[in-house]
């Protein structure tokens, strides 16, 4: 057997059985989790352009899957905030009555990430760190920094393509979220709903002639320093820099 074989597990649906003879914490009553991380009441957040207000040209389904590719050559046209405001949306933004109903889906209705986001080429915003607000459809600044380029590339082990995109999209995952209903099970439905959202992002990009390419390759402890959370309740799970064609 190979020496691989050992990792292959977590692949796997045969936890079920098991998950069917536990109380997780949804079955205990326990309290659910914030459907988004909390921030100060006095932040001051800045403000996306909702969807009703977006001039997006469509584009066939059919042509946008034909023409996806992983794009790590970015023309040094930055983004427009209603293009950022639209990428956000289209990986988590709330799509229907209530905070289930994303645009991307996820197991249980859970959506277990939080997005942030390195601005290095956004018209009208400045460079830095900002936190994505789904339910409000805002940014919540984190930092400012002239050099935000070199620190997040750093912490992708200076992977080129990184510091001449316009946008690097990092998301979290906070595993209690699924936990919640799943427990044993949550980890790969998180590893899982982790590829819906970045499709959804390589989807979207493409239908406004910029392009992305996930970041799988990411020291672990340096992006989660660099994001500001705690390596263990919250952790990185998955990147992608996305720039103009």
């Amino acid at each position: 057997m190979s020496k691989l074989a050992i990792y292959r597990d977590f692949l796997k649906a045969h936890l079920w059985e098991e998950w069917e003879g536990l109380k997780p914490p949804q079955v205990r009553n326990e309290p659910k989790p914030a459907e988004q991380k909390p921030y100060p009441p006095d932040a001051r957040l800045v403000d996306l352009v909702a969807p009703e207000q977006w001039q997006i040209t469509s584009v066939p389904l059919l042509e946008i899957l034909k023409k996806r590719r992983s794009l790590r050559r970015y023309a040094s046209e930055p983004l427009s905030l209603p293009e950022l405001s639209f990428l956000l949306w289209a990986t988590q933004g709330v799509s229907g009555p209530n905070p289930q109903f994303r645009t991307a889906p996820s197991a249980g209705g859970r959506h277990p990430f939080e997005t942030y986001i390195a601005a290095l080429s956004v018209a009208d915003l400045p460079i830095g760190l900002y936190r994505y607000l789904p339910l409000q459809h805002k940014l919540l600044p984190l930092r400012e920094k002239a050099d935000l380029a070199a620190e997040v590339a750093t912490a992708c082990y200076n992977q080129p393509f990184i510091t001449g995109s316009a946008v690097v999209f990092m998301w979290t995952a906070v595993p209690m979220r699924t936990e919640w209903r799943y427990s044993i099970i949550s980890h790969k439905m998180i590893a899982i709903d982790a590829g819906h959202v970045c499709q959804n992002l390589y989807l979207a990009a493409e239908s406004i002639g910029a392009g992305a390419c996930a970041i799988g390759k990411y020291h672990q402890e340096r992006m989660d320093q660099f994001l500001g959370v705690t390596g263990e309740t919250e952790f990185a799970i998955y990147a992608a820099a996305v720039g103009k064609r």
